[in-house]
């Protein structure tokens, strides 16, 4: 397990924390002195004890002279941390009485790009509006950064929302009923006629493929959209997958060469969901079907430069994702509301709400919300498709996940994992680089601005690792145990702290709000 180093602009907070160790691990006094690379005591280094398993066991700071005392448990490792310093673990020899000592060396790099100038924090008691996720009036926006592409649309705000405007995910999403404070869904159309639909068939029908709002259509399995073949969705239209897992899980494919034209309207929302859902559901009900898959032709960073989507058999063909058509073309989604999925596919392997695997800048996605899914709520594989207002919402997993070179632009983004400490949400943003290798190119390197992610206190807001880069800008993380994580392996030249260091990693602009003040900025090793 990783053990996270800080990399914080805020003074860390000295405190003592207890928690129990594990009956087959014994307690253990540890003391020691704390040095810079000159040898003068350092103090206010956050000193942290983990068991053999990684869970934090006790915390405490080092004091004026440099000195620490905590009791733990005598065997793990303990990790010393703070700002501006390259961190220290070393691991515990298991005696009862240990002396460790300890030296930290500068890092300037950290203590310079990390300032109050480039993001700010905020310990207000409230810094959203009533049963909204708009900002409060009162919130101090500080300082805006400046994004030189015409692609995004300019603000003068920080998050997904304009504090003087409406909601745009008012109405038609489900969203708009979590965040007021009814997280089941509205009730759905009923007395519509059903219409199975099976891969045969739907290889059997013609290129050009209408589904009509008048029809409920529920997914047979892996129900794939092949190349050459176009579906069109009308606005209003329900979806729905058949229950099952494995090679029973139903999933609706567009395949390379295929194309997807799902566009709803503020009115009439395309929904995807489980077979039999009428509303009423619960936002936690997770992995009552598959999801939605949509795999082009787009570059990656993955050796050979074609990929397996996962889930699929590499016996179907129709599953490789991946080439060299930056700009291509698999459709539009636009007002889709995707809900409860995640089906099992294998062990620890579910099926994300939206998988985007080598999809390209040609394809449309905009007003799109994944609720409820048990695995990862949007999942880009490579590629480089844009899109703008999305929404994450009270996923099992992580709420974004990027792998293999995504290098797509994003605006107004909500992330919103359920703030209940007992629920399974996980991070974020899992923000991962490269497979095979891992510094292989292009670079993972895609941009976020007006972002505003509501955290699971249990959790943490960003993890960039396996030499991912990215950007955020002019975003809101809120409610996260933890803040931003950077990968920092010691003694390899590309990792993503190095991305940051070139440039290719950034947050700035960007609003803290509820996290844990000593954990807003992390390394992990």
């Amino acid at each position: 397990m990783k053990h996270l180093r800080i990399l914080s602009f805020l003074l860390l907070l000295s405190s003592l924390v207890f928690t129990a160790c594990k009956k087959d691990e014994a307690n253990s006094g540890i003391s020691g002195t704390l040095t810079d690379s000159n040898g003068d005591a350092l103090a206010g280094v956050s000193v942290t004890v983990y068991d053999l398993d990684g869970a934090e066991v006790a915390t405490t700071s080092s004091a004026a002279d440099g000195r620490y005392s905590i009791e733990g448990t005598s065997n793990g490792s303990i990790e010393f941390i703070k700002l501006a310093y390259r961190s220290v673990e070393q691991s515990l020899n298991g005696e009862e009485e240990q002396t460790i000592n300890a030296s930290l060396q500068d890092d300037a790099f950290v203590s310079s790009y990390f300032t109050t100038a480039n993001n700010q924090v905020d310990s207000s008691a409230g810094i959203f509006q009533t049963n909204s996720i708009l900002p409060a009036s009162s919130l101090n926006f500080g300082t805006q950064a400046v994004l030189n592409d015409n692609w995004f649309v300019s603000t003068n705000f920080k998050g997904a929302l304009d504090p003087n405007g409406t909601a745009w995910y008012d109405g038609w999403s489900f969203y708009s009923r979590i965040v007021a404070g009814n997280t089941t869904s509205a009730a759905l159309p009923t007395g519509r006629p059903v219409q199975t639909i099976s891969d045969s068939l739907m290889q059997n029908a013609a290129d050009s493929v209408y589904w009509s709002k008048d029809t409920i259509y529920v997914l047979e399995g892996f129900v794939f959209v092949s190349s050459g073949q176009t579906l069109f969705i009308e606005e209003g239209t329900i979806v729905q997958g058949k229950a099952g897992s494995g090679a029973d899980a139903s999933a609706l494919i567009v395949a390379p060469g295929g194309k997807l034209m799902a566009e709803g309207t503020a009115a009439e929302p395309i929904i995807f969901t489980f077979e039999g859902d009428q509303g009423g559901t619960a936002a936690t009900e997770r992995g009552r079907w598959g999801g939605l898959i949509v795999l082009g032709k787009a570059s990656l960073n993955s050796t050979p430069g074609q990929t397996q989507i996962e889930g699929i058999p590499s016996s179907e063909s129709r599953g490789l994702y991946g080439g060299t058509l930056d700009n291509d073309n698999s459709g539009v989604i636009r007002y889709v509301s995707i809900r409860h999925g995640g089906s099992n596919i294998g062990a620890d392997n579910e099926i994300n709400g939206l998988t985007l695997g080598g999809v390209g800048s040609g394809t449309t996605i905009e007003y799109v919300e994944v609720v409820g899914n048990k695995d990862d709520g949007i999942e880009w594989f490579g590629g480089t498709v844009d899109a703008k207002y999305l929404i994450s919402a009270f996923c099992a997993d992580d709420a974004l996940d990027y792998d293999e070179g995504y290098r797509g632009r994003n605006q107004f983004v909500i992330v919103h994992q359920n703030e209940n400490p007992n629920d399974d949400a996980d991070r974020g943003g899992e923000h991962d680089g490269g497979t095979n290798p891992e510094t292989a190119t292009p670079y993972a390197t895609p941009t976020f601005a007006n972002a505003t992610f509501v955290g699971n206190p249990n959790s943490r807001a960003i993890t960039f690792r396996d030499n991912a880069g990215g950007q955020y800008y002019n975003s809101i993380f809120s409610g996260f145990d933890r803040g931003i994580d950077i990968e920092d392996l010691i003694g390899q030249e590309q990792d993503s702290y190095k991305q940051w260091q070139d440039g290719n990693l950034k947050i700035e602009g960007c609003i803290f709000h509820n996290i844990n003040a000593s954990n807003i900025f992390r390394t992990s090793n």
